[in-house]
């Protein structure tokens, strides 16, 4: 089992989907929302259960999938870090994600 740590970034994203969804749905945002939460703690489970992010082409950053959305994480040693979670529509911003 690893740690996993949510970025601002991630953070942030979860409250965008959040807010957006609500305009129409509270009840939904939040089904949603802890959707996305759930998955992503599949990885503190197995770190490596996502897919390689095609746009990056980098093995330590990955994605796992819930409905339309993308949870892109990275694994370091000893944690895995929540780096942007996006709506599979959207174009991935590379320069928000942090790679380093």
């Amino acid at each position: 089992m690893v740690k996993l740590v949510w970025t601002e970034l991630s953070i942030n994203d979860l409250e965008d989907i959040f807010d957006y969804i609500a305009k129409d749905s509270p009840k939904y945002a939040s089904i949603t929302i802890n959707g996305i939460y759930e998955k992503a703690q599949e990885i503190i489970l197995n770190k490596n259960i996502g897919r390689i992010v095609p746009e990056i082409n980098d093995i330590s950053i990955r994605e796992v999938l819930k409905g339309n959305y993308r949870i892109v994480y990275k694994n370091y040693l000893n944690y895995s870090s929540v780096l942007r979670v996006y709506h599979s529509y959207r174009k991935l911003d590379y320069s928000s994600i942090n790679i380093k």
